[in-house]
C-alpha cells in the first residue's frame, strides 16, 4: 500500500513540473515575438499615462478639486495654501469680448483719442471701417466708424472707462467664454505627443529594417503635423486670452440720446422739439436739393420747352393741312354745283327748244 501511493507521488511531481515548463517556454516565445509596432504602442500609451498624470493632477490641485492631498493620496497641510477660489480664477483660460456702442458730436477727437489710447495701453486695432457720409444721395455730414480693438486683458476696464468718458455709450455687452478644460486637455495631448516623439526618435535610431524605419517616419510624421496643429490652437487661445475683444461703434450725432428715463413733461417738450427741428430740417434739404438740382432741372426745362415747341409746330402744321383740304374740298363741291347748275340750264333751254319745234311742226 505504502508502495502504492509513493508511485503517486512521484507521477503527481512530473506532471506538475512538465505543465511548468510548458508555460515557461509559452510565456518566453510570446515575449520575443513583438515587432517595432507593438513597441510604439506601448511606448505612445506609457507616454500618454506619463504626460497626462502631472497635467491632471496640477489641473486638479490648481481647481480644488484635491484640496488637501497631494499626487499620493497623503493629507497635506492646508494652513499657507493659496484660496481655492483665488486659485481657480488665477489659472483659468477666459475669453472676454465686448460690445460697445458710443455716440459723439466730435466725430475726430473722439477716433483720434481712441487710438492713441488703444496704444498707450498695449493693445492694437484688428481692423477698423470708417463711412465718412459723403455719398452721392445722402446729404448729412454725418459719420461712423466700426473698430475690432484689442485690449490686454489687465486694461479693458480702464479703455471702457475712457470710452464713456469721451463719448454717450448707448449700448454695451460682455460676454466671457471659459476655455480652461479645453487648453488644458489641448497641453495633455500636446505633452503626451512631444513624449510620444522623442521615443519614436529613439525607436529610429536603433531600427535595424527598411520596414521598420518606414513605420517609424510615417508615425513621426503624423506626430509632428498634430504637434504643430496644436501648438497653433493654444497660441491662438494665449492671444485671445491676453487680449480682450473689444468691438466698438462710434456714430457721429448732433444730439445725444437720452440714457435716463424722462419725465412726461421732459418728452413732451423734446418731441415739440424735435417737431420744430424736423421741420426745419425739411426746409434746409428742401433748398439744399434744389440747389443741388438745379443743372437738372435747367435741362428738364429746356427739353420741356423744346418739346412744347415741337408740339405746337405739329399741331399749326395739322391745323393747316386740314384748312387746305377743307378749301380743296369747298371749291370741290362749288364746282361740281356750278356743273350741276349748267347741267339743268342747258338740259331747260333744249325742252323749251323742243316743245317750240313741237308746235310748230303741229301747226
Amino acid at each position: 500500500m505504502k508502495k502504492r501511493n509513493f508511485e503517486t507521488k512521484i507521477i503527481t511531481g512530473l506532471l506538475t513540473a512538465g505543465m511548468i515548463l510548458s508555460l515557461t517556454a509559452c510565456g518566453s516565445s510570446s515575449n520575443g515575438s513583438y515587432g517595432i509596432s507593438d513597441l510604439m504602442d506601448a511606448d505612445y500609451a506609457v507616454a500618454s499615462k506619463e504626460a497626462a498624470a502631472p497635467e491632471a493632477s496640477a489641473y486638479e490641485d490648481g481647481f480644488g478639486m484635491t484640496e488637501g492631498y497631494d499626487s499620493a493620496g497623503n493629507a497635506q497641510d492646508t494652513s499657507t495654501t493659496v484660496p481655492e477660489e483665488t486659485a481657480a480664477t488665477a489659472d483659468r483660460k477666459l475669453i472676454k469680448t465686448v460690445n460697445m456702442d458710443v455716440e459723439t458730436r466730435e466725430y475726430d477727437k473722439l477716433l483720434s483719442a481712441v487710438e492713441n489710447k488703444v496704444t498707450e495701453l498695449g493693445g492694437y486695432i484688428e481692423s477698423l471701417d470708417a463711412y465718412n457720409g459723403s455719398t452721392y444721395y445722402s446729404y448729412r455730414s454725418t459719420r461712423n466708424a466700426n473698430l475690432t480693438i484689442r485690449i490686454p486683458k489687465d486694461r479693458l476696464e480702464e479703455f471702457q472707462n475712457t470710452v464713456s468718458e469721451l463719448g454717450n455709450v448707448t449700448s454695451r455687452s460682455e460676454n466671457v467664454q471659459d476655455v480652461t478644460l479645453t487648453y488644458v486637455d489641448l497641453q495633455s495631448h500636446r505633452d503626451a505627443l512631444q513624449t510620444e516623439q522623442e521615443r519614436l526618435l529613439q525607436l529610429l535610431e536603433q531600427a535595424e529594417s527598411i520596414e521598420d524605419i518606414i513605420t517609424i517616419e510615417q508615425r513621426l510624421s503624423d506626430v509632428r503635423y498634430q504637434l504643430e496643429s496644436m501648438e497653433s490652437q493654444l497660441r491662438s487661445y494665449d492671444n485671445q486670452v491676453d487680449y480682450s475683444t473689444v468691438y466698438l461703434y462710434i456714430d457721429e450725432v448732433e444730439v445725444y440720446t437720452p440714457v435716463e428715463e424722462e419725465t412726461t413733461w421732459e418728452r413732451i417738450s423734446a418731441g415739440f422739439m424735435d417737431s420744430l427741428k424736423s421741420i426745419g430740417e425739411g426746409i434746409k434739404e428742401a433748398a439744399i436739393w434744389f440747389v443741388i438740382h438745379i443743372p437738372y432741372l435747367v435741362i428738364w426745362a429746356i427739353v420741356i420747352v423744346i418739346i412744347v415747341l415741337i408740339l405746337k409746330k405739329i399741331k399749326k402744321h395739322t391745323k393747316r393741312i386740314r384748312a387746305e383740304e377743307k378749301k380743296k374740298f369747298a371749291e370741290e363741291e362749288a364746282r361740281m354745283q356750278k356743273t350741276l347748275q349748267n347741267t339743268a340750264e342747258n338740259t331747260a333751254e333744249n325742252t323749251a327748244e323742243n316743245t317750240v319745234a313741237t308746235q310748230n311742226s303741229n301747226e
